[in-house]
């Protein structure tokens, strides 16, 4: 099955301009989804592109999109928050709806994106699912992989830091509100069915993050073990297997583009 991508511009409601690439599956589309990508990574990354190329292969049509900063997006990722990655995200799900005209079955969170999609998805009636993928149970972990620079951070209001080999700068303003953010509210009323994805091995966000997230959610629910997969899911195996699993477990929520 042959597949395509279009570009497509996600404007949010602060004026920033954000870009998305639509990944098309060849014929009539057997559902919908959006993904959320990792922290400092970028629509563009390799496990995000080959998850999005992977699920199209499957029927599904897929966006993947940058939040401000990164990638193609405007604006500037220094002025970044739990509330602005909130609301990019709400705005390209309003973009994806409006471009196919259907709604949005799947939002499909990656790392620090799972925590956005739990934190969002209860606002969002079009949902029918969500998945995390090494999601961690609280927003304020990611803090964790610039847990150095953390006090320059607090006394400058902003220090660049290492990502994995990606350069970005973090403000004040951004550690605050994730270190305040909880998902005890949103996952007791997250009123969808969620599949928690996570590998045993995970050095980057530990699989007890994953029973956390299982046990305050409400069912339905399930978790797979990634019994070999890394955090970033770096091996093309890996991806082409979670994207199998998340297209039968999600069979009977798919809306067909009919």
């Amino acid at each position: 099955m042959g597949i395509r991508n279009k570009a497509l511009a996600i404007d949010t409601p602060r004026g920033i301009q954000l870009s998305g690439v639509v990944v098309e599956p060849e014929g009539i589309p057997v559902g919908q989804a959006c993904i959320a990508h990792c922290f400092a990574c970028s629509k563009d990354f390799p496990a995000t592109v080959r998850l999005a190329r992977a699920l199209a292969l499957e029927g599904i049509i897929v966006l993947r999109f940058d939040f401000m900063g990164l990638g193609e997006a405007q604006g500037r990722f220094v002025d970044s928050s739990f509330e602005t990655y909130c609301e990019d995200l709400g705005a390209a799900l309003d973009a994806f709806d409006t471009y196919t005209g259907f709604p949005t079955d799947l939002l499909i969170g990656h790392s620090f994106g799972g925590a956005m999609a739990l934190a969002l998805a209860g606002n969002r009636d079009e949902l029918r699912g969500v998945v995390t993928i090494a999601a961690p149970a609280e927003p304020g972990h990611v803090t964790r992989l610039f847990e150095a620079r953390a006090h320059g951070i607090r006394e400058t209001g902003s220090a660049e830091v290492d990502i994995g080999g990606r350069r970005i700068t973090i403000g004040r303003e951004f550690m605050d509100s994730v270190e305040d953010e909880h998902l005890d509210d949103a996952l007791p009323a997250l009123g969808r069915p969620l599949l928690v994805l996570h590998s045993p091995k995970d050095s980057v966000v530990g699989i007890d993050h994953a029973r956390r997230i299982f046990e305050r959610a409400r069912h339905p629910k399930s978790f797979v073990a990634l019994h070999r997969a890394d955090h970033l899911l770096t091996r093309p195996e890996h991806t082409a297997y979670v994207a199998r699993l998340i297209h039968a477990w999600a069979d009977d929520l798919l809306r067909p583009h009919q």
